[in-house]
Protein backbone atom coordinates (compact mmCIF):
# COMPACT_ATOMS: atom_id res chain seq x y z
CA UNK A 1 0.00 0.00 0.00
CA UNK A 2 1.44 3.55 -0.94
CA UNK A 3 0.45 7.22 0.31
CA UNK A 4 2.42 9.18 -1.18
CA UNK A 5 4.52 10.00 -4.42
CA UNK A 6 7.72 12.13 -4.14
CA UNK A 7 9.05 14.70 -6.24
CA UNK A 8 12.05 15.87 -4.32
CA UNK A 9 14.90 13.58 -5.15
CA UNK A 10 16.62 13.62 -2.34
CA UNK A 11 13.78 11.66 -0.30
CA UNK A 12 13.81 9.11 -2.79
CA UNK A 13 15.72 6.14 -1.29
CA UNK A 14 18.22 3.74 -2.89
CA UNK A 15 17.03 0.65 -4.10
CA UNK A 16 19.97 -1.38 -2.50
CA UNK A 17 19.70 0.48 1.26
CA UNK A 18 17.73 -0.67 4.53
CA UNK A 19 16.21 2.60 5.99
CA UNK A 20 13.49 3.83 8.01
CA UNK A 21 12.52 6.13 4.82
CA UNK A 22 9.41 4.58 3.04
CA UNK A 23 8.87 6.12 0.11
CA UNK A 24 4.83 6.13 -0.53
CA UNK A 25 3.60 6.49 -4.10
CA UNK A 26 -0.20 8.37 -4.44
CA UNK A 27 -1.04 10.55 -7.51
CA UNK A 28 -2.70 14.02 -6.73
CA UNK A 29 -5.22 15.79 -8.66
CA UNK A 30 -2.32 17.19 -10.79
CA UNK A 31 -0.81 13.99 -11.47
CA UNK A 32 2.53 15.43 -9.44
CA UNK A 33 4.00 13.68 -6.87
CA UNK A 34 4.78 14.62 -3.45
CA UNK A 35 6.12 13.71 0.71
CA UNK A 36 7.59 10.88 2.25
CA UNK A 37 7.18 9.61 5.41
CA UNK A 38 8.86 7.65 8.23
CA UNK A 39 8.14 4.12 8.64
CA UNK A 40 3.92 4.09 8.78
CA UNK A 41 3.05 1.01 8.07
CA UNK A 42 -0.43 0.94 9.92
CA UNK A 43 -2.55 -1.39 8.50
CA UNK A 44 -6.14 -0.40 9.26
CA UNK A 45 -5.66 2.81 7.71
CA UNK A 46 -4.52 1.04 4.73
CA UNK A 47 -7.67 -1.30 4.78
CA UNK A 48 -9.75 2.09 5.17
CA UNK A 49 -8.46 3.81 2.49
CA UNK A 50 -9.04 1.06 -0.02
CA UNK A 51 -12.70 0.97 1.57
CA UNK A 52 -13.15 5.23 1.60
CA UNK A 53 -11.30 5.75 -1.86
CA UNK A 54 -13.31 3.40 -4.12
CA UNK A 55 -16.80 4.39 -2.11
CA UNK A 56 -16.07 8.48 -2.68
CA UNK A 57 -14.52 8.42 -6.11
CA UNK A 58 -16.63 5.88 -7.26
CA UNK A 59 -19.83 8.76 -6.25
CA UNK A 60 -17.99 11.52 -7.78
CA UNK A 61 -17.26 9.48 -10.88
CA UNK A 62 -20.79 8.72 -11.07
CA UNK A 63 -22.64 11.33 -10.00
CA UNK A 64 -20.23 13.74 -12.80
CA UNK A 65 -20.28 11.40 -15.27
CA UNK A 66 -24.12 11.29 -15.50
CA UNK A 67 -24.56 15.21 -14.71
CA UNK A 68 -22.50 16.45 -17.05
CA UNK A 69 -23.37 14.20 -20.25
CA UNK A 70 -26.90 15.11 -19.42
CA UNK A 71 -25.84 19.14 -19.85
CA UNK A 72 -23.80 17.96 -23.05
CA UNK A 73 -27.20 15.77 -24.31
CA UNK A 74 -29.59 18.64 -23.01
CA UNK A 75 -27.78 21.16 -24.83
CA UNK A 76 -26.98 19.48 -28.32
CA UNK A 77 -31.10 18.09 -28.80
CA UNK A 78 -32.50 21.22 -28.44
CA UNK A 79 -31.99 23.87 -30.68
CA UNK A 80 -33.78 26.35 -28.36
CA UNK A 81 -30.74 26.08 -26.36
CA UNK A 82 -28.13 26.76 -28.60
CA UNK A 83 -26.94 30.17 -27.61
CA UNK A 84 -23.64 32.11 -26.16
CA UNK A 85 -24.01 31.08 -22.27
CA UNK A 86 -25.19 27.76 -23.28
CA UNK A 87 -22.25 26.87 -25.39
CA UNK A 88 -20.15 27.77 -22.73
CA UNK A 89 -21.92 25.85 -20.49
CA UNK A 90 -21.69 22.93 -22.96
CA UNK A 91 -17.20 23.90 -22.61
CA UNK A 92 -17.46 24.06 -18.86
CA UNK A 93 -19.38 20.76 -18.65
CA UNK A 94 -17.32 18.61 -21.79
CA UNK A 95 -14.10 19.70 -19.41
CA UNK A 96 -15.77 18.06 -16.40
CA UNK A 97 -17.15 15.27 -17.97
CA UNK A 98 -13.71 14.64 -19.48
CA UNK A 99 -12.01 15.35 -15.91
CA UNK A 100 -14.14 13.05 -14.26
CA UNK A 101 -13.55 10.36 -17.16
CA UNK A 102 -9.71 10.56 -17.66
CA UNK A 103 -8.31 12.21 -14.10
CA UNK A 104 -10.24 10.68 -11.23
CA UNK A 105 -10.84 6.84 -11.76
CA UNK A 106 -6.75 6.41 -12.50
CA UNK A 107 -6.12 8.79 -9.01
CA UNK A 108 -8.77 6.24 -7.03
CA UNK A 109 -6.60 3.66 -8.66
CA UNK A 110 -3.28 5.26 -7.82
CA UNK A 111 -4.68 5.27 -3.96
CA UNK A 112 -5.16 2.02 -4.25
CA UNK A 113 -2.86 0.12 -6.07
CA UNK A 114 1.28 0.34 -5.38
CA UNK A 115 2.00 -0.39 -9.33
CA UNK A 116 0.81 1.70 -11.91
CA UNK A 117 -0.70 -0.95 -14.28
CA UNK A 118 -1.96 1.12 -17.56
CA UNK A 119 1.09 1.43 -18.95
CA UNK A 120 4.12 4.26 -19.99
CA UNK A 121 2.02 5.63 -23.20
CA UNK A 122 -1.43 6.06 -20.59
CA UNK A 123 0.11 7.57 -17.90
CA UNK A 124 2.11 10.74 -20.26
CA UNK A 125 -1.98 11.02 -22.06
CA UNK A 126 -3.81 11.04 -18.78
CA UNK A 127 -1.46 13.69 -16.94
CA UNK A 128 -1.64 15.70 -20.23
CA UNK A 129 -5.62 15.43 -20.43
CA UNK A 130 -5.82 15.79 -16.57
CA UNK A 131 -4.15 18.90 -16.71
CA UNK A 132 -6.07 20.09 -20.07
CA UNK A 133 -9.36 19.44 -18.86
CA UNK A 134 -8.39 21.69 -15.61
CA UNK A 135 -7.14 24.66 -17.43
CA UNK A 136 -10.21 24.28 -19.81
CA UNK A 137 -12.71 24.47 -16.79
CA UNK A 138 -11.30 27.52 -15.66
CA UNK A 139 -11.05 29.79 -18.29
CA UNK A 140 -14.19 28.87 -19.75
CA UNK A 141 -15.41 30.44 -16.09
CA UNK A 142 -13.72 33.51 -17.28
CA UNK A 143 -15.42 33.53 -20.95
CA UNK A 144 -18.83 33.29 -19.15
CA UNK A 145 -17.89 36.15 -16.41
CA UNK A 146 -17.12 38.17 -19.71
CA UNK A 147 -20.17 37.34 -21.71
CA UNK A 148 -22.40 38.02 -18.62
CA UNK A 149 -19.62 41.66 -18.35
CA UNK A 150 -21.04 42.10 -22.17
CA UNK A 151 -24.75 41.38 -21.31
CA UNK A 152 -24.84 43.26 -18.27
CA UNK A 153 -22.60 46.26 -19.25
CA UNK A 154 -22.73 46.77 -22.84
CA UNK A 155 -26.44 45.35 -23.43
CA UNK A 156 -26.61 47.04 -26.54
CA UNK A 157 -23.08 47.53 -28.05
CA UNK A 158 -22.58 43.95 -27.05
CA UNK A 159 -25.17 42.36 -29.48
CA UNK A 160 -22.86 42.06 -32.49
CA UNK A 161 -20.55 40.69 -30.93
CA UNK A 162 -21.97 38.06 -28.46
CA UNK A 163 -23.53 35.57 -31.23
CA UNK A 164 -23.14 32.18 -31.47
CA UNK A 165 -20.42 32.23 -33.79
CA UNK A 166 -18.14 34.18 -32.09
CA UNK A 167 -18.53 32.43 -29.24
CA UNK A 168 -18.09 28.90 -30.57
CA UNK A 169 -14.55 31.07 -32.14
CA UNK A 170 -13.61 31.78 -28.71
CA UNK A 171 -13.96 28.73 -27.03
CA UNK A 172 -12.60 26.72 -29.62
CA UNK A 173 -9.18 29.13 -29.69
CA UNK A 174 -8.92 28.71 -25.61
CA UNK A 175 -8.94 25.17 -25.76
CA UNK A 176 -6.30 25.07 -28.85
CA UNK A 177 -4.06 27.34 -26.87
CA UNK A 178 -4.80 24.69 -23.52
CA UNK A 179 -3.83 21.66 -25.91
CA UNK A 180 -0.64 23.34 -27.61
CA UNK A 181 0.56 24.88 -23.83
CA UNK A 182 0.27 21.84 -22.07
CA UNK A 183 2.08 19.51 -24.77
CA UNK A 184 5.46 19.66 -22.87
CA UNK A 185 3.86 17.36 -20.00
CA UNK A 186 3.58 14.59 -22.63
CA UNK A 187 7.68 14.51 -22.47
CA UNK A 188 7.85 15.49 -18.23
CA UNK A 189 5.52 12.90 -17.04
CA UNK A 190 6.80 8.97 -16.88
CA UNK A 191 6.85 5.91 -15.11
CA UNK A 192 9.14 5.64 -11.77
CA UNK A 193 10.31 2.39 -10.67
CA UNK A 194 11.60 1.93 -7.01
CA UNK A 195 11.89 -0.74 -4.46
CA UNK A 196 9.93 -0.68 -1.32
CA UNK A 197 11.08 -3.25 0.98
CA UNK A 198 12.37 -5.60 -1.49
CA UNK A 199 9.29 -5.03 -3.60
CA UNK A 200 9.30 -3.05 -7.22
CA UNK A 201 6.66 -0.56 -7.80
CA UNK A 202 6.27 2.44 -10.39
CA UNK A 203 4.19 5.26 -10.29
CA UNK A 204 3.06 7.74 -13.10
CA UNK A 205 4.96 11.08 -11.83
CA UNK A 206 6.71 14.22 -13.41
CA UNK A 207 10.00 13.11 -13.47
CA UNK A 208 11.06 16.29 -14.73
CA UNK A 209 10.35 17.89 -11.89
CA UNK A 210 11.39 14.71 -9.39
CA UNK A 211 15.03 15.15 -10.77
CA UNK A 212 15.42 19.22 -11.08
CA UNK A 213 14.32 20.59 -7.36
CA UNK A 214 13.87 24.32 -8.95
CA UNK A 215 11.51 23.05 -11.86
CA UNK A 216 9.49 21.31 -9.38
CA UNK A 217 8.85 24.92 -7.60
CA UNK A 218 8.65 26.45 -11.09
CA UNK A 219 5.65 23.83 -11.85
CA UNK A 220 3.67 24.27 -8.70
CA UNK A 221 3.87 28.03 -8.56
CA UNK A 222 2.80 28.39 -12.53
CA UNK A 223 0.09 25.81 -11.60
CA UNK A 224 -1.50 28.18 -8.88
CA UNK A 225 -0.59 31.35 -10.97
CA UNK A 226 -2.31 30.21 -14.15
CA UNK A 227 -4.82 28.09 -13.39
CA UNK A 228 -6.40 29.75 -10.23
CA UNK A 229 -4.58 33.44 -9.07
CA UNK A 230 -4.96 34.87 -13.39
CA UNK A 231 -8.21 33.45 -14.07
CA UNK A 232 -9.89 34.44 -10.61
CA UNK A 233 -8.82 37.71 -10.96
CA UNK A 234 -10.07 38.33 -14.04
CA UNK A 235 -13.50 37.27 -13.09
CA UNK A 236 -13.82 38.99 -9.99
CA UNK A 237 -12.67 42.44 -12.20
CA UNK A 238 -15.18 41.85 -14.75
CA UNK A 239 -18.26 41.25 -12.08
CA UNK A 240 -16.72 44.28 -10.07
CA UNK A 241 -17.66 46.13 -13.42
CA UNK A 242 -21.07 44.15 -13.24
CA UNK A 243 -21.74 44.91 -9.75
CA UNK A 244 -21.02 48.38 -10.26
CA UNK A 245 -23.52 48.70 -13.74
CA UNK A 246 -26.10 47.09 -11.56
CA UNK A 247 -25.64 49.14 -8.41
CA UNK A 248 -25.19 52.62 -10.01
CA UNK A 249 -25.98 52.00 -13.50
CA UNK A 250 -28.71 53.26 -15.73
CA UNK A 251 -30.94 51.14 -17.50
CA UNK A 252 -31.20 51.07 -20.98
CA UNK A 253 -34.73 52.19 -22.12
CA UNK A 254 -35.29 49.70 -24.32
CA UNK A 255 -34.45 46.81 -21.80
CA UNK A 256 -37.85 44.99 -20.68
CA UNK A 257 -38.34 43.99 -16.39
CA UNK A 258 -38.28 40.14 -17.79
CA UNK A 259 -34.60 41.27 -19.60
CA UNK A 260 -33.41 42.13 -16.54
CA UNK A 261 -34.69 39.64 -14.54
CA UNK A 262 -33.32 37.02 -16.93
CA UNK A 263 -29.98 38.28 -16.56
CA UNK A 264 -29.62 38.74 -13.08
CA UNK A 265 -30.65 35.15 -12.85
CA UNK A 266 -27.94 33.76 -14.94
CA UNK A 267 -25.53 36.16 -13.90
CA UNK A 268 -26.66 34.90 -10.19
CA UNK A 269 -25.72 31.20 -11.06
CA UNK A 270 -22.32 31.83 -12.80
CA UNK A 271 -21.48 33.58 -9.73
CA UNK A 272 -22.58 30.38 -7.87
CA UNK A 273 -20.39 28.46 -10.21
CA UNK A 274 -17.32 30.27 -10.11
CA UNK A 275 -17.66 30.64 -6.14
CA UNK A 276 -17.81 26.91 -5.60
CA UNK A 277 -14.87 26.78 -8.06
CA UNK A 278 -12.69 28.92 -6.06
CA UNK A 279 -13.64 27.35 -2.44
CA UNK A 280 -13.20 23.55 -3.94
CA UNK A 281 -9.99 24.07 -5.86
CA UNK A 282 -8.13 26.21 -2.56
CA UNK A 283 -7.43 23.59 -0.36
CA UNK A 284 -5.53 21.73 -2.91
CA UNK A 285 -3.89 24.71 -4.45
CA UNK A 286 -2.60 25.79 -0.88
CA UNK A 287 -1.52 22.39 -0.30
CA UNK A 288 0.73 22.76 -3.55
CA UNK A 289 2.24 26.13 -2.96
CA UNK A 290 3.03 24.83 0.89
CA UNK A 291 4.76 21.57 -0.72
CA UNK A 292 7.31 23.68 -2.82
CA UNK A 293 7.97 25.94 -0.55
CA UNK A 294 9.17 22.48 1.65
CA UNK A 295 6.66 23.58 4.56
CA UNK A 296 4.17 20.48 4.09
CA UNK A 297 5.19 17.84 6.66
CA UNK A 298 4.81 14.25 5.32
CA UNK A 299 3.05 12.30 7.73
CA UNK A 300 -0.22 10.92 8.32
CA UNK A 301 -2.15 13.76 9.18
CA UNK A 302 -1.00 15.49 6.08
CA UNK A 303 -2.05 12.69 3.67
CA UNK A 304 -5.59 12.49 5.02
CA UNK A 305 -6.15 16.45 4.94
CA UNK A 306 -4.61 15.69 0.77
CA UNK A 307 -6.93 13.33 0.46
CA UNK A 308 -9.67 15.10 1.47
CA UNK A 309 -8.37 18.42 -0.40
CA UNK A 310 -8.58 16.20 -3.55
CA UNK A 311 -11.91 14.80 -3.03
CA UNK A 312 -13.59 18.81 -2.63
CA UNK A 313 -11.65 20.02 -6.54
CA UNK A 314 -12.62 16.87 -7.98
CA UNK A 315 -16.32 16.81 -6.22
CA UNK A 316 -16.53 20.83 -8.15
CA UNK A 317 -16.53 18.58 -11.42
CA UNK A 318 -20.15 16.85 -10.64
CA UNK A 319 -21.79 20.15 -8.63
CA UNK A 320 -22.02 22.67 -11.90
CA UNK A 321 -25.05 20.49 -13.42
CA UNK A 322 -26.61 20.11 -9.82
CA UNK A 323 -26.34 23.83 -9.79
CA UNK A 324 -28.15 24.06 -13.22
CA UNK A 325 -30.97 21.94 -11.98
CA UNK A 326 -31.66 24.34 -8.98
CA UNK A 327 -31.14 27.97 -10.39
CA UNK A 328 -32.09 27.42 -13.63
CA UNK A 329 -36.14 26.46 -14.91
CA UNK A 330 -34.96 25.78 -17.94
CA UNK A 331 -32.49 22.78 -17.75
CA UNK A 332 -34.75 21.59 -14.79
CA UNK A 333 -37.25 21.41 -17.18
CA UNK A 334 -35.06 20.26 -19.99
CA UNK A 335 -33.08 17.33 -17.78
CA UNK A 336 -36.92 15.77 -16.60
CA UNK A 337 -37.74 15.63 -20.02
CA UNK A 338 -34.96 14.05 -21.33
CA UNK A 339 -35.08 11.31 -18.17
CA UNK A 340 -39.07 11.17 -18.26
CA UNK A 341 -38.76 10.81 -21.99
CA UNK A 342 -41.85 13.50 -22.14
CA UNK A 343 -42.32 16.42 -24.05
CA UNK A 344 -44.32 19.49 -22.14
CA UNK A 345 -45.28 22.20 -24.07
CA UNK A 346 -42.47 24.53 -23.36
CA UNK A 347 -43.01 28.75 -23.48
CA UNK A 348 -40.56 31.15 -24.49
CA UNK A 349 -40.64 32.08 -21.12
CA UNK A 350 -39.36 28.96 -19.98
CA UNK A 351 -36.11 29.32 -21.39
CA UNK A 352 -35.34 32.67 -19.50
CA UNK A 353 -34.65 34.60 -22.91
CA UNK A 354 -32.92 38.16 -22.28
CA UNK A 355 -35.19 40.17 -24.58
CA UNK A 356 -33.90 43.43 -26.28
CA UNK A 357 -36.36 45.49 -27.84
CA UNK A 358 -36.13 48.62 -29.78
CA UNK A 359 -35.31 50.12 -33.06
CA UNK A 360 -32.90 47.55 -33.88
CA UNK A 361 -36.11 45.07 -33.75
CA UNK A 362 -36.90 42.08 -31.21
CA UNK A 363 -33.36 39.76 -30.43
CA UNK A 364 -33.14 36.91 -28.32
CA UNK A 365 -29.67 36.84 -26.79
CA UNK A 366 -29.96 34.94 -23.73
CA UNK A 367 -30.75 31.64 -22.22
CA UNK A 368 -30.35 29.60 -19.33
Amino acid sequence: MNWYESTAPNLFVNSSEETVWMIMYHNDSSGNSFGNTTNIENNFAERLLKIIVPIVFGVIVTVGFIGNLLVIIVIISNKRMVNTTNILIFSLALADLCFIVFCVPFTAAKYVIPRWPFGRVWCKIMQYLTYVCAYASVYTLVLMSFDRYLAVVHPIRSMTIRTEKNCLIMVIIVWVIILAANAPLLIQFDLLVYVYHGEQRQSCVNTAASEDPMLNIIFYVAFFVAGYVIPLTLVCILYGFMLRRLLFGITPRNQSAESIRSKKRVTRMIVIVVILFAICWLPIQIIFMLHSAGVYAANATNFWIHLIANCFAYANSCMNPILYAFLSDNFRKSFRKLLCCSSPALSTYDYERTQIRGSMSTRKSEAV
